[in-house]
């Protein structure tokens, strides 16, 4: 009777620990962060803050499809858009905490980790959408994705934003004078709150999910942001005049763990590389779609679209911003980018 017990018991161990054995082999990630291992594939975990529908997540699916292409499937990615993981604070730190592999953020979430990410919020740094990317894809832009590594994470590459321009609840904004006394939403960055503040307007800084609700009340007058979240945010009901003053181009980011890299082979890291590189030409042309159709749709909604405002009184406004003392660790930066041709 008791050997029958020592045997009964005998299997019922070798089974938790051959079930324990399975579980390990699921979820073993070669010790990187944010990855886990199944049936030889190693799987990165990528999450961010926009819809599915965005073209920048159109792009990491893009991005994905290849990685499993160039690697014959022993690389892919798991996408959990729509900020499930948080927003970019949060997931940003789940990078920097090695519970994600990659995330998406603009530049602006980057202005407190190290201070070159904050030349991409001086208004009017860049001369047109050309300068952008020979900025971007050139040597100053390589350098700037490499600044985050001493906090845990490194940019890969660059997404299109497109340009930020102004929209209002009561008045167009023809002109900076527009702007005088207006209270203008801004996200969480010092360049934003110095740029309202250089326009004579009243920076609010406000959650940009309670940001409908805020226009609709009078609690700020305008914000500002590119036409495609102009019309996911359906901003364009409550606030039907929209300039465009473009005023800034902050571009997003794709950034990776620093540790987890270092635990890529090195093939793997050049799959990761090309995967990128090509999806950010992917990105950039649905983003140029996205863009064209959103003008359609404000137009379609009555919404008054001013094409051509007094740009050069917002830039005369603005010129200023740069030689303020917080700015003056980056403006050797901002003038590298201005002699840029």
């Amino acid at each position: 009777m008791r050997k029958s017990v020592s045997f009964g018991v005998l299997g019922a161990l070798v089974a938790l620990v051959a079930g324990f054995g399975a579980w390990a082999w699921v979820l073993d990630d070669g010790g990187m962060p944010g990855a886990r291992v199944v049936g030889g594939v190693r799987v990165l975990k990528l999450a961010h803050g926009l819809e599915d529908t965005h073209p920048v997540n159109k792009a990491l699916v893009f991005m994905n499809k290849r990685m499993v292409e160039l690697s014959g499937g022993k690389l892919r990615m798991d996408l959990y858009p729509n900020a499930v993981m948080g927003g970019e604070i949060e997931t940003l730190e789940q990078v920097q905490a090695g519970q994600l592999a990659m995330t998406k953020v603009s530049t602006a979430a980057l202005e407190e980790h190290f201070p070159e990410a904050r030349v991409f919020g001086i208004p009017y740094l860049f001369r047109d959408e050309a300068h952008f990317w020979k900025v971007l894809n050139g040597p100053i832009g390589e350098e700037i994705l490499e600044k985050g590594r001493p906090k845990g994470f490194f940019g890969l590459c660059y997404y299109d934003a497109g340009a930020r321009s102004f929209y209002a609840t009561k008045k167009q904004v023809r002109s900076v004078a527009d702007v005088d006394g207006l209270k203008v939403r801004v996200m969480s960055s010092r360049t934003a709150l110095d740029m309202i503040e250089a326009m004579k307007g009243s920076p609010c800084p406000t959650v940009w999910g309670e940001l409908y609700t805020a226009l609709q009340q009078g609690t700020v007058d305008a914000a500002e942001n590119n036409p495609p979240s102009f019309v996911t945010s359906r901003h364009y009901e409550v606030a039907p005049f929209f300039a465009l003053t473009e005023h800034q181009r902050l571009p997003d980011v794709l950034v990776f763990s620093t540790k987890g890299w270092e635990l890529l082979s090195e093939q793997e890291r050049a799959w990761v590389r090309q995967a990128a590189v090509e999806s950010q030409a992917e990105e950039r042309r649905l983003w140029a779609e996205d863009e064209a159709k959103a003008m359609v749709f404000l137009r379609e909604k009555g919404v008054e679209i001013l094409e051509e405002p007094d740009r050069e009184s917002f830039r005369k406004a603005c010129a200023g911003v740069i030689d303020l003392p917080q700015y003056a660790n980056i403006k050797a930066l901002y003038d590298a980018i201005q002699e840029v041709k």
